[in-house]
């Protein structure tokens, strides 16, 4: 019986293993992709970044990159709008930056580093704003609020989190979709566990307490997402 009182810890997710060769993680990340661009998460993101406001000539960082969607998403609506930005994506997984390389090649303000988001070599106020989409979650909370921690320091203005809203609707709607649209064995299983480790309101106020953030905002956004906005003075 599907029971979401609680965020489950614990348990890791397929795409944890950063050893996944390309053959099994590409397909996953592509999908995503087309999940996160059907659902409104790339729009979500980019309207936080107006709102900011972002600047010409800031530096943007997606942590948990995958496979490079959002930061195309971003790059393309900058083009548009004749914005310079330098984006820089972040992930631990070889193939996942290999992939995103791939898939972004046509846009030459993108590049990548493969490094834990914890890894020193994040440096201090490193990038004007961080965000994180759909990342978040694969931490337990301790680790919750190093992370947050984290991008605190390396960003100089802010930094911009989305993840998923633990609801029962949120889950047997990605089970339907993994199964009938996507039909991705790998989504299906990591998709439905997302939703089992993601988060309550009331639970993202108590981690950022815990991490000392005190000026944020939350804000509910559809599909079944928290927009997290953390504020540097």
């Amino acid at each position: 019986m599907l029971n979401l009182a609680k965020r489950i810890n614990g348990v890791d997710e397929l795409m944890d293993d950063f050893a996944l060769p390309a053959s099994e993680l590409n397909p996953v990340l592509k999908g995503l992709g087309n999940l996160n661009a059907w659902f409104g998460g790339h729009k979500t993101l980019i309207k936080a970044l107006v709102k900011f406001p972002v600047q010409a000539g800031n530096t943007i960082s997606d942590w948990g990159c995958g496979g490079g969607d959002a930061l195309k998403a971003i790059a393309s609506w900058a083009a548009k709008r004749k914005l310079p930005l330098q984006l820089t994506g972040i992930d631990a997984a070889p193939a996942a930056i290999s992939f995103a390389q791939q898939e972004t090649a046509a846009y030459p303000n993108i590049h990548y580093q493969l490094t834990d988001v914890m890894s020193d070599g994040l440096q201090d106020n490193q990038f004007d704003i961080i965000l994180s989409s759909l990342f978040t979650h694969h931490f337990e909370d301790e680790a919750w609020i190093a992370l947050v921690k984290k991008m605190y320091r390396t960003a100089k203005r802010g930094v911009i989190i989305t993840d998923l809203h633990r609801h029962w609707l949120l889950y047997y709607s990605l089970a339907v979709i993994a199964k009938v649209v996507v039909r991705n064995p790998m989504i299906y299983h990591d998709g439905l566990l997302s939703v089992k480790r993601s988060f309550k309101k009331s639970e993202l106020k108590h981690l950022l307490a815990q991490a000392g953030i005190t000026h944020y905002s939350i804000k509910w956004k559809w599909a079944f997402r928290w927009q997290v906005i953390i504020y540097k003075p």
